[in-house]
């Protein structure tokens, strides 16, 4: 990595007409801002698709892009539906926060519409390349994508219970169960397979404009999958199940002073002996298929690669659970041989095991230095500035946090008084203070700086993405129209300037460029 900075930016908090950020212009205008900031990166949060709860870490599917991103005003373009149509239906009358339920409730009958137009325009000469682009990603992506449309339209029939609770046959599936459900739900199936095809399109044309402006997208993948979710359903081999399919086991975190008891996840664990026999292959795709998605690939939870802690099923603590060796440093050299040099942040937060920091430092990767950890009395000193190293990323904070604003109104004014003389601001102002904080991260070794875009907004504790351990009221906050202004952008871009962070030019491209100028 170059020293650079980038903005954290979930796709889901831009503002849009349609009552969820969206792959629109809004994104592309955002895209501009980045790069009149100075800027290098954009952050965003897992595009998966989500499901009860909302998280994108808690996705239906490891391959499947969230289809509430699909912009609606792009399918009104390509005449698949009109703005009656789309207006019809109520998205959420917040313009700063997402409604969930409304989106549930009418994103994909709208959809649906846009679906049976697609379907009737098919002959059309119009629309002879726009079908011929959708037959080929269907036999691109058929590897994953058909049990993923066949799970959801066994969803729908199902209404909405999970495949543990399904009729015998399909839940196990057996193959004539299967194929009777593939021939009943049909139509289901199709619908499902053109929400990805068209979140495909929309994406990649939004990440072509950002390469096109200098802009590289870093991505998460979340280390554990949903229950619920079409990976264990269709790869339930590659789990710790029984032979019905019953979990032996699930995720948690081992007791400490913090939680006496533990946390139990509850997520199924991985068979890493199976899937090294394998060669990894479900997750050599998941990588590859993210990398289609990103330029660089965030690894959440990566200390689950080195460790990790599995509890027996149905106990109703983490208790008695048992610390498991992970896939370690082979996992990542069979990722390097089955797809060459790839970008990888590791998500190295948390309880930092000896064996954590052996597997970061043997696969070269980045990890993450988060400063509102740095002045927490329950967190040691590793996040303090002076303990930072080149090779990582440091951030204000993340999406499990809360903003820096809030964070300061909220610090004990021990670590309140620590944070200003640590950082040598002397504002009592909480937003001159959100500055401070702000160019403390610039001023760090470490290669790249990411700043969560409420911290430039100043924004409080109604600002804050996701609280861990609660289930209601996260993934929910939206910027307003017009917050990011060219006022703001020039702030950015001096303090990059200053920082030595404006985007690097590769001596190739900064020749090829003088070759161009007119000769005088």
């Amino acid at each position: 990595m170059k020293r650079e900075s980038g903005i954290l930016y979930p796709i889901s908090s831009l503002p849009s007409r349609f009552g969820i950020g969206a792959f629109s212009k809004e994104a592309y205008e955002f895209v501009d801002f980045l790069k009149e900031a100075g800027q290098s990166y954009w952050q965003v949060l897992p595009l998966c698709q989500t499901g009860f709860g909302d998280s994108p870490y808690q996705s239906v599917s490891s391959f499947a892009g969230n289809p509430y991103f699909i912009d609606l005003e792009k399918l009104i373009e390509e005449g698949l539906l009109t703005w009656d149509e789309v207006n019809r239906f109520d998205f959420g009358s917040d313009p700063e926060k997402v409604d969930y339920g409304a989106m549930y409730n009418y994103r994909y009958t709208v959809l649906r519409i846009a679906f049976d137009r697609f379907r009737t325009l098919e002959s059309s000469p119009s629309h002879s390349a726009y079908h011929a682009e959708y037959q080929e990603y269907l036999d691109r992506e058929h590897y994953w994508l058909f049990d993923y449309a066949l799970y959801m339209a066994l969803k729908k029939k199902y209404e909405g219970k999970s495949w543990t609770d399904w009729e015998k046959g399909e839940r196990l599936r057996d193959q004539k169960a299967l194929e009777a459900s593939a021939q009943e739900l049909s139509d289901d199936i199709d619908f499902y397979r053109f929400l990805q095809f068209e979140f495909d399109r929309q994406w990649k044309k939004l990440h072509a404009y950002a390469k096109e402006q200098g802009i590289k997208i870093i991505g998460d993948i979340p280390f554990y999958v949903a229950m619920d979710s079409a990976a264990t359903w269709a790869h339930s081999d590659i789990f710790k199940f029984d032979k019905d399919l019953v979990p032996t086991v699930v995720a948690g975190c081992p007791p400490d002073a913090f939680s006496p008891t533990g946390q139990l996840w509850g997520n199924p664990v991985y068979d890493w002996k199976k899937m090294k026999r394998g060669g990894y292959n479900w997750w050599i795709q998941r990588f590859a298929r993210n990398f289609e998605f990103y330029d660089v690939v965030r690894l959440d939870h990566f200390n689950g690669f080195a460790e990790y802690y599995e509890v027996p099923y149905g106990d109703k603590t983490a208790e008695h659970g048992t610390v498991v060796k992970g896939p370690g440093i082979d996992f990542f050299r069979t990722v390097k041989k089955q797809l060459g040099e790839v970008a990888i942040i590791a998500e190295d937060l948390g309880n930092i095991t000896p064996a954590t920091e052996k597997l970061l430092e043997g696969t070269g990767y980045p990890g993450m230095k988060v400063l509102q950890f740095a002045f927490d009395p329950s967190e040691s000193s590793y996040y303090l500035s002076y303990n930072h190293v080149k090779n990582a990323v440091v951030y204000t904070g993340t999406h499990d946090n809360t903003t820096t604003r809030a964070w300061i109104e909220q610090c004990s004014d021990h670590d309140r008084d620590f944070a200003r003389r640590f950082i040598h601001s002397e504002n009592t102002d909480y937003g001159a203070f959100t500055w401070d904080f702000i160019r403390e991260a610039f001023r760090s070794v470490c290669d790249l700086c990411i700043i969560p875009i409420q911290d430039y907004l100043v924004k409080g504790e109604e600002a804050r993405l996701n609280t861990p351990g609660t289930a209601q009221g996260n993934w929910q906050w939206r910027v307003l129209p017009d917050f990011l202004s060219k006022e703001l952008a020039h702030s950015i871009y001096d303090l990059t300037k200053t920082y030595g962070r404006l985007p690097k030019v590769d001596k190739t491209d900064k020749d090829k460029k003088e070759e161009k100028k007119p000769q005088k």
